[in-house]
């Protein structure tokens, strides 16, 4: 049992880093936003690829629209959410099962 325990453990703890990541990445294209960055830049066309999946789906059910985006402090409180509710559930999970 030790060995689904060590593999829910590992998957914890990739899914915590990969959603850390993910924040830092909505994070620093809301920063860049403010600047009016080159849309050629490769980074920002990065940034954009990988964020506006994400960023636009939250965009679309928002029921109002006030001039200021804030589906970046959505995505992040949904995020920090998903880090505190599901990986501590998973680290949790592996400390019972060992």
């Amino acid at each position: 049992m030790f060995i689904l325990a060590n593999f829910i453990s590992a998957f914890a703890q990739v899914l915590e880093t990969a959603v850390n990541i993910f924040i830092w990445l909505i994070i620093i294209r809301a920063l860049i936003s403010w600047v009016n960055p080159d849309p050629y830049n490769f980074i920002v066309q990065f940034l954009q690829r990988i964020t506006d999946p994400f960023l636009y789906q939250i965009r679309k059910r928002l029921p109002f629209s006030w001039g200021i985006d804030i589906s970046p402090m959505i995505a992040i409180i949904g995020l920090l959410f998903l880090k505190n509710f599901l990986v501590r559930s998973l680290f949790e999970l592996s400390l019972k099962l060992r």
